[in-house]
């Protein structure tokens, strides 16, 4: 059966995508610990980090870090954090966040009930930095 992850990577959900590519793509989480929260998920469905071949375990390191430069030029961060939890959903993902403390790589301290308007701003935030960061060709519209 196919993971809420890969309806969203297949339109069948919807889902607010900062970064499109053949391999991965990141879209913004419905549960941020800090505005700016994004998912990087491979295509692929992968379910524990551990399991995933190297290149696109490769892939997605260079995007998060990517994405982490644009979250941090966009929301003015003082730090930037990666985090692989693997529990909440059954498909590989990479948590690139704002971080302002340790208190930011607590996930049980998300947000459940962001804004939708909160999560599109956060959304095309991180677009116009990572289109100004030279990344364009994969920055959805």
């Amino acid at each position: 059966m196919p993971s809420v992850f890969t309806h969203i990577i297949n339109g069948d959900l919807p889902g607010r995508f900062v970064w499109k590519d053949g391999v991965s793509v990141g879209f913004m989480t419905i549960a941020p610990v800090t505005p700016g929260h994004v998912l990087v998920v491979p295509r692929k469905e992968i379910d524990h980090w551990e399991q995933i071949d190297t290149p696109t375990f490769t892939h997605m390191t260079d995007v998060s870090q990517k994405i982490g430069r644009a979250v941090k030029d966009a929301f003015d961060a003082p730090r930037m954090g990666m985090l692989i939890a693997g529990l909440e959903v059954p498909h590989l993902h990479i948590h690139v966040f704002p971080a302002h403390s340790l208190e930011s790589f607590d996930l049980t301290k998300a947000d459940q009930n962001p804004s939708p308007e909160s999560l599109d701003d956060a959304a095309e935030r991180i677009r116009v930095s990572l289109r100004a960061l030279g990344y364009g060709e994969n920055v959805p519209d």
